[in-house]
């Protein structure tokens, strides 16, 4: 089958940020996404910048088509600080993290619509655990045959994305001994997870026609890989983060996405031929991250080379710092090393869990409080 690729000629950006609904007292998830929805009618700066999402206790904030990290981040701003008022009458609080600590998935509501119905008829239990949020990141692609060496280049700084973002450390009142529980839970849907590693467009286009033509999919959308391409926008889409909790961190993670993507591309352009790694290597480094976060060793190269991620981290925010200048992320960019300081998302959760005695109700709290502090 032919995919058309709307190639974009700038490398521009495009941000999704998953959020929580959470009651105010109890703490517990909520499913009135739709009574929200109605509330905010005519107060939203731009309505179709809300978006509903598989469950309804889950909105879901996202950009227009950006220039800069700076711009994305404003248009996020805008759409969040027009819902906290709205959310506020409803007695409800938006929760930025990869899981709740403590909600049963049974209680929740599918939002109405066929897809997510069969989504769920399809997938069963495991569908019905998706208890999960994330940030998508779009960065525009100029060319259509640059889009999958890219993709496969990008997987070598899959766990570097995921240490950074980790935060859904606790699940079911449990903590998982895991930084990301999400990014294993979210894998078990089929057409899930870490993506192939096409050396050509023809590859992918051949692999959905598969895919459509034995039934895994009804349309491309439904390939829902951790990194995948975007045909009808012209995007490379970042799917790897947890949901983030504040706009600070939102925006070290968009800008370390928008630059090595553009990086990479412009090598691509050049003629280079890009550094990939083994699947197994890029499988086990996804797992190391998901476990260990930023204390994970991750795997470098093809020849088994291995660096704590964080060390890697001040290399790679360094290399990319000229990128960032020309893309006007560098103070962004440079969010990322104040992240690794501060400690992820994973760690501050667990530090109010062990400050309070397991207070999960507090650390719920701790997450909430992020986000209002961040507008």
């Amino acid at each position: 089958m032919r995919i058309d690729f709307r190639g974009s000629p700038d490398p521009t950006l495009g941000v999704e940020w998953e959020l929580g609904l959470v009651d105010r007292r109890s703490r517990d998830l909520r499913n009135d996404a739709d009574e929200l929805f109605a509330a905010a009618a005519g107060r939203l700066p731009d309505p179709a910048k809300l978006h509903k999402e598989l469950l309804r206790n889950t909105v879901e904030a996202v950009t227009g088509v950006c220039r800069t990290v700076a711009e994305a981040m404003g248009d996020l701003r805008a759409t969040v600080e027009a819902v906290v008022p709205v959310a506020d009458g409803l007695d409800l609080d938006l929760y930025g993290a990869g899981t709740h600590p403590f909600a049963s998935w049974t209680t929740q509501q599918l939002t109405e619509g066929h897809r997510y119905a069969e989504l769920i008829n399809r997938t069963q239990w495991w569908g019905r655990q998706m208890l999960i949020w994330g940030v998508h990141v779009h960065v525009g692609l100029p060319e259509r045959d640059r889009v999958m060496p890219v993709l496969s280049a990008l997987l070598t700084y899959y766990p570097h994305l995921q240490a950074l973002s980790a935060s859904s450390p606790i699940w079911a009142g449990t903590d998982t001994g895991y930084a990301s529980n999400r990014a294993l839970m979210f894998q078990q849907l089929p057409t899930a997870g870490l993506p192939f590693q096409f050396q050509t467009w023809a590859e992918f286009e051949s692999f959905a026609q598969d895919q459509l033509t034995t039934g895994v999919i009804d349309e491309l959308s439904e390939i829902r890989w951790d990194v995948r391409p975007a045909p009808h926008l012209g995007t490379l889409e970042n799917r790897v983060c947890d949901g983030v909790s504040n706009l600070t961190e939102l925006a070290a993670l968009t800008a370390l996405c928008h630059c090595l993507v553009v990086d990479l591309d412009e090598r691509v352009a050049r003629g280079e031929r890009l550094a990939v790694l083994p699947p197994w290597h890029v499988q086990e480094n996804k797992w190391r991250a998901a476990r260990y976060g930023l204390d994970a060793i991750v795997i470098l190269d093809a020849d088994s080379s291995e660096r704590l991620v964080t060390d890697d981290l001040v290399d790679l925010v360094a290399r990319l710092a000229p990128v960032a200048e020309r893309l006007g992320c560098a103070e962004e960019l440079q969010g990322v090393l104040a992240l690794v300081e501060r400690g992820a998302s994973y760690q501050r959760q667990r530090a109010v869990a062990e400050r309070t005695s397991g207070d999960l109700v507090a650390v719920v709290d701790s997450v909430v409080q992020e986000l209002r502090d961040s507008l």
